[in-house]
């Protein structure tokens, strides 16, 4: 089933010249947008002084130079190829709006108009998402009003911003039920955390939905028709996953994709990442280490191809959640909970203690083959901003894990040599801080 329910927001020529003519004469692209709020001139990059901000961070970064935003939004979205950065910001009438700025330099760049999300109460979610050669960055939120609908009814409602210039395309999704929104393919994926979801094009807002009726299953794979879940998008379609066993709608299937010394018809998808799938298997039956560990293997997306394996230790209680895979800006690189990866290399580092346990989580990693997680702490989203439990740095050339002083911010990403850092204020103000790295 195909529907449309797209608002457009082009902007012209004439418009185009009347904002060049803004910047010449305020000095920079301003923050005002639509209803007659007056545009504010942005302000320039700090470069001698630096932020006013100086966490204690990895000595990788300096804090002597780099910029400072305050009063973010909770989440922002990061474009590797350009280098910008998008976050969310209050503005008045309950609304919210999208900002950018350069990570390299802290100038600001595009400001989107503000609007007023079904749910005024939070922010919005941010995502980025790529198709064609293109870059979006994609606002999402989820309520009932009755505005741009037939009805009242629930929603999920998209802003879909070009990464480059801003212009913005408008979709209004009806759904009932949480929405599950993401973006590891070319399309925007919603889901219900089960069989049905609706695919989102970035480029022209086209919905095409997908029932659980609608899905065809592998030959021989009984374990797939149970628990059946959408776990993301590939160039090639829809992944999907049963009790046991994964595969991609119309594709590839994982028991003939299996690692070398797996049991090829246990294989579970952990985690989903833009071109990659991290998936855990058995090994297989016979194996010295069958009964107490378990095999990690991160696939290609499109074609289902193992890249490289590492084994661990079975838990011994199956964990509530998995792992976050976080992928390198250049993509050479992941890292999920106590495991890394380097791809290029084929080598796979299972962190562990000697019972088994996981004994850190690394939460980033940057193109230089450096990552950055906490030990002993398994919520490292908190972290991130907050500060607190053991970190340190993993080195994929030694494979060594070294200790940061305790108070030593980590970096959430880092792009154009620059790492991107949270820290809340007293007046639990989000300041999102940019130092570059040094040498």
């Amino acid at each position: 089933m195909r529907q449309r329910i797209v608002r457009l927001a082009l902007v012209g020529g004439v418009l185009f010249l009347a904002l060049l003519l803004l910047t010449a004469t305020c000095g920079g692209v301003g923050g005002g947008g639509g209803d007659g709020e007056p545009a504010k001139p942005a302000k320039p990059a700090r470069r001698s002084t630096g932020p006013a901000t100086r966490l204690d961070v990895p000595p990788e970064y300096t804090t002597a130079r780099g910029w400072e935003v305050v009063g973010a939004g909770p989440e922002y979205a990061v474009s590797h190829t350009t280098g910008r950065l998008a976050y969310l910001v209050r503005a008045p009438g309950n609304r919210y709006r999208l900002r950018t700025l350069d990570t390299a330099t802290g100038r600001a760049g595009w400001s989107g108009e503000a609007w007023r999300p079904p749910d005024p109460s939070r922010f919005p979610k941010l995502l980025t998402v790529a198709k064609d050669d293109r870059q979006y960055f994609v606002t999402w939120a989820y309520g009932r009003t009755g505005e741009g609908l037939e009805s009242s009814g629930y929603f999920v409602s998209l802003d879909v911003y070009d990464v480059v210039d801003g212009a913005r395309l408008r979709v209004e999704v009806p759904w009932t039920g949480a929405p599950v929104v993401t973006a590891t393919g070319p399309d925007i994926l919603i889901s219900d955390g089960g069989a049905d979801s609706v695919a989102v094009d970035p480029v022209d807002g086209e919905v095409t939905e997908t029932a659980a009726s609608a899905l065809t299953y592998p030959k021989g794979c009984t374990a797939c028709k149970q628990l059946t879940e959408v776990r993301g998008q590939t160039a090639g379609g829809l992944l999907l996953s049963g009790a046991r066993e994964f595969w991609v709608r119309g594709g590839w299937f994982s028991r003939r994709t299996a690692p070398k010394g797996a049991d090829p018809a246990t294989g579970v998808p952990a985690a989903v990442a833009p071109g990659l799938v991290l998936a855990t298997w058995r090994l297989a039956e016979g194996a010295e280490r069958a009964a107490t560990h378990r095999m990690w293997t991160v696939h290609d997306a499109e074609s289902g191809t193992p890249v490289v394996s590492v084994e661990c230790h079975a838990p011994e209680i199956e964990p509530g959640s998995r792992p976050r895979a976080v992928v390198s800006p250049s993509g050479g690189y992941l890292v999920a909970g106590n495991l890394a990866f380097d791809l290029k290399a084929r080598k796979g580092f299972c962190f562990e203690d000697e019972g088994g346990a996981a004994d850190l989580t690394l939460v980033s990693v940057t193109d230089g083959g450096s990552a950055y997680g906490v030990a002993s702490v398994r919520d490292a989203d908190e972290v991130l901003e907050d500060g607190g439990g053991g970190p340190v740095t993993m080195s994929f050339t030694t494979g060594e894990v070294e200790a940061l002083p305790p108070n030593t911010r980590l970096p959430g990403t880092e792009t154009s040599d620059t790492g991107v850092f949270r820290w809340t204020d007293r007046k639990d103000r989000l300041h999102l801080l940019g130092y570059p790295r040094v040498g």
